[in-house]
């Protein structure tokens, strides 16, 4: 039993989801219907739930640690025919600390994240590369780790700096909505580990919605001129993994 069971947990649509479809990269753009990064998809509900599978959907990547994984289980969508993989890009939310207090700091926190989870992130990168259908993967926000990875699935297609940008201040249009959608969850959670929703909020839906953390990880990675890619290439990437991912992921 998970504390799904035990509280007044309310279940609800992403308000953070999108197809990374149309996204320019190496040789064409990021074909529909294979990589869809979201928000929380442990708390959607079933109607959501069984229209995402309709549509395609056939592989969950969950990137959450494992007390959040713990507090909300996998949610009405484990009852349906989709293959889920845990692949936790933190151990615990409060590995955060208080930068995510504020979203200057986000990038050196994105930047610790991808040097530690480079290996996951690669076992990320071969689930959507093999998995037979649509590919979700999210966090709580759909934001912050769930933005590394669409990051590095971008790089490794090719992608310009400035289109993973783009991507990525996507989520500043629903900020709101998402602290809505958490304060039941990942609320609780914070307040565990000394961390307050309210004032991550506050740090996450300024006035304008900032693209210097995935900015400042790009930068990072591509310093001196280097590969972009190599801190996952030392960590198991492929030029036969990112072969097969151009394959199925570049229309």
């Amino acid at each position: 039993m998970t504390l799904i069971d035990t509280i007044d947990l309310p279940l609800s649509a992403p308000v953070n989801l999108r197809d990374l479809g149309g996204i320019p990269v190496s040789g064409g753009s990021v074909r529909p219907g294979v990589a869809i990064r979201a928000d929380d998809l442990s708390i959607v509900d079933l109607e959501t739930a069984s229209s995402l599978v309709a549509d395609g959907l056939t592989t969950i990547i969950d990137l959450r640690s494992v007390d959040e994984v713990e507090f909300t289980g996998r949610g009405p969508i484990g009852s349906l025919p989709v293959t889920y993989h845990h692949v936790p890009f933190m151990a615990s939310i409060g590995d955060a600390g208080a930068e995510i207090h504020d979203q200057t700091k986000y990038g050196s926190m994105y930047v610790r994240m991808l040097d530690a989870a480079a290996p996951r992130i690669v076992q990320a990168l071969a689930i959507i590369a093999y998995a037979p259908g649509a590919v979700a993967f999210h966090c709580a926000a759909g934001q912050d780790r769930t933005g590394v990875l669409a990051a590095s699935l971008l790089l490794a297609l090719g992608a310009e700096p400035e289109a993973i940008v783009a991507d990525y201040v996507r989520t500043g249009e629903n900020s709101d909505a998402i602290m809505r959608r958490l304060e039941p969850t990942i609320g609780r959670l914070m307040a565990k580990f000394g961390l307050d929703l309210d004032e991550a909020a506050r740090a996450a839906t300024r006035s304008e919605f900032s693209p210097e953390p995935i900015r400042g990880l790009l930068a990072h990675l591509g310093a001196g001129g280097t590969d972009p890619l190599a801190a996952l290439r030392e960590a198991g990437l492929t030029d036969d993994l990112i072969a097969r991912l151009k394959e199925r992921a570049v229309a």
